[in-house]
């Protein structure tokens, strides 16, 4: 994992999931995570980003064909998810990197967020 190179460069891994916090916990108890785990369920965060997209009724119903209940595991009824997304935030708030795809199953490798983050981190110690 490269939660801890991260870390290191000053990028602390936070996710962000449209889950509502009690789906969430279960992850937590499921799962030895390396991160933070908040709750996006509302979407105000994937708004503010720019990455929030509405599902047409149509996609609503495939999810529930594959066993997804969007509504059950947000609790709100917004028919909403996010893009998945990597951003790197330096320690002042600042945005400095992104990789956002449409496409759930294109997702950049741990190599192209470790690439980048040292970049960053070497301009920022200049």
């Amino acid at each position: 994992m490269i939660e801890a190179e991260l870390t290191s460069l000053g990028f602390p891994v936070i996710a962000i999931s449209a889950d509502r916090p009690a789906k969430l916990e279960e992850s937590r108890k499921a799962n030895d995570l390396g991160y933070s785990l908040y709750s996006d369920s509302r979407l105000e965060a994937a708004r503010a980003f720019g990455i929030a997209f509405q599902l047409s009724d149509d996609d609503v119903r495939m999810y529930l064909e594959y066993g997804i209940d969007l509504e059950e595991a947000s609790g709100e009824k917004h028919h909403q998810l996010p893009v998945p997304s990597v951003f790197l935030v330096e320690a002042g708030g600042a945005i400095r990197w992104v990789y956002s795809n449409p496409d759930y199953e294109i997702r950049p490798d741990n190599a192209a967020i470790l690439k980048a983050a040292r970049g960053l981190a070497k301009t920022t110690d200049n």
